[in-house]
């Protein structure tokens, strides 16, 4: 009977454990050393698994590290996701974007990633530009949810919710990377006090233009 409960993984679950091992290691070794310094050799060996088995899940390191960043993007988007629900009060939405916001790339090595491929991209067009279809899909979504506030809220966002989308991702990367570069001036309390407030003080002025508009 042992043998029907624990059942061999099939060999799309053994692939996405050795897609998951590839990319764990990756993490850290990117974040640690760089992309250029990181071989595949060193991905391979530190989850565990030779050459062959890297190139069996993906094509080329910097194809690793889109998926290794597009899992990142999904899970950080995922909880915005769900906070676009007419069934939840407008505080509330707010409350939890504001903790949502300032918490991202709470993990560092999330955010060096970022900043590494932000960097890469700049240098290599062919990079730039995978890496832009994910910014791209990323920045569509951040909009969405912004959209979807001030559609609660009543009003008309102040400016177009893609460029405020940019605007959000940028403070973000930017202030991160100020904590991350000098320690001493900016500690995570603190980024995470700035970014708080930065987001609630936008979405706390929405309330106020809807609740001040006459009621039709």
């Amino acid at each position: 009977m042992g043998g029907m409960t624990r059942r061999r993984l099939t060999r799309e679950d053994s692939r996405e454990q050795t897609t998951r091992r590839l990319l764990e290691a990756a993490q850290k070794l990117i974040a640690k050393k760089g992309l250029t310094a990181a071989s595949v050799e060193d991905i391979a060996a530190a989850a565990g698994y030779t050459r062959g088995a890297f190139y069996s899940n993906f094509n080329s390191k910097g194809d690793l590290f889109i998926e290794l960043l597009r899992r990142d993007h999904q899970r950080s988007t995922a909880e915005l996701e769900a906070l676009r629900s007419d069934a939840l009060p407008l505080e509330h939405i707010q409350e939890r974007t504001r903790e949502i916001y300032a918490q991202l790339y709470r993990d560092n090595e999330s955010l060096l990633n970022w900043t590494e491929a932000r960097m890469l991209a700049a240098r290599d067009a062919k990079f730039r530009a995978k890496l832009n279809a994910l910014i791209t899909e990323k920045r569509a979504q951040i909009a969405g949810f912004i959209a979807y506030f001030y559609q609660r809220a009543g009003v008309v966002p102040p400016s177009p919710p893609e460029a405020m989308a940019v605007g959000f991702m940028s403070l973000i990367e930017g202030v991160k990377l100020f904590m991350l570069s000098s320690p001493m001036d900016m500690t995570p309390d603190a980024v995470e006090g700035v970014l708080a407030l930065f987001v609630n003080s936008i979405m706390e002025l929405a309330r106020l233009q809807g609740a001040a508009r006459p009621k039709p």
